[in-house]
């Protein structure tokens, strides 16, 4: 751990410059939000733990903007794992993982992950 005056920093932290913003699409990322696995590589307002769902039967298209006749960023396979980082009316920002491809998918095509 890191000390700065009274305060210890998680080991890996820091501001050592600017970093290359990833395209929109790949990495769970925002202006306003990212994955919680990616605080160490990135600084934004708010780190967020995924809430788990399932992608239902018919499967569903992961758009970048949350319109239907959006860009496809990928199809999800029907009971596919998906992690829920905002919800924005009647869509879910996620991603597959912290890795990525991220983007938006309507509500009504997940399904709570009973794990």
């Amino acid at each position: 751990m890191t000390k700065i005056g009274a305060y210890e920093l998680p080991g890996g932290l820091g501001l050592g410059g600017p970093v290359v913003r990833p395209a929109p699409g790949t990495l769970p990322i925002r202006g306003d939000l990212a994955h919680i696995a990616l605080a160490s590589k990135f600084l934004v307002t708010h780190y967020v733990v995924p809430q788990p769902f399932r992608v239902g039967p018919a499967g569903a298209a992961l758009k970048l903007h949350p319109h239907s006749d959006d860009e496809t960023v990928t199809s999800l396979a029907a009971g596919s794992g998906f992690e829920v980082l905002d919800i924005e009316g009647s869509w879910a920002w996620g991603c597959l993982g912290p890795e990525g491809p991220s983007g938006y998918v309507p509500i009504d095509q997940l399904c709570a992950d009973k794990q």
